[in-house]
């Protein structure tokens, strides 16, 4: 059964590029354009996994971590975050941030993207 992927963020040209990655890779993908959007997205779908953006205008990736989280329908579902800032030390200990699987730094090759996958997927 191929994997359902979610990719949420509010780059458009950032969605495409994903999804023409994960699609070459055989997997389906779902794309929301902002938080918002991708919330609203997981009340219809459910995805084995979800590519969450950090900054994003509205409402960050943190702020929809915390919304996945805290919903029983949604809470293991595993999130790896994108971010064009590598994330310290500190901040992984962040009871906020224990909620991701692993974390995706912008630009990243096709090879970052498909790691991330493969060690959540077979598991």
């Amino acid at each position: 059964m191929t994997s359902k992927i979610m990719v949420i963020d509010d780059d458009s040209d950032m969605l495409e590029a994903m999804r023409f990655l994960l699609e070459s890779e055989g997997f389906e993908v779902i794309t929301a354009c902002g938080g918002a959007e991708g919330l609203e997205t997981l009340k219809s779908v459910r995805p084995d996994y979800i590519f969450l953006d950090i900054m994003m205008p509205v409402m960050n990736g943190w702020d929809v971590l915390r919304e996945i989280k805290n919903d029983e329908g949604l809470m293991d579902i595993p999130v790896s975050m994108l971010t064009v800032k590598p994330l310290t030390k500190e901040m992984l200990s962040n009871d906020d941030i224990k909620g991701i699987v692993d974390y995706v730094t912008k630009p990243f090759t096709k090879e970052d993207v498909m790691e991330t996958l493969n060690q959540i997927l077979a598991a």
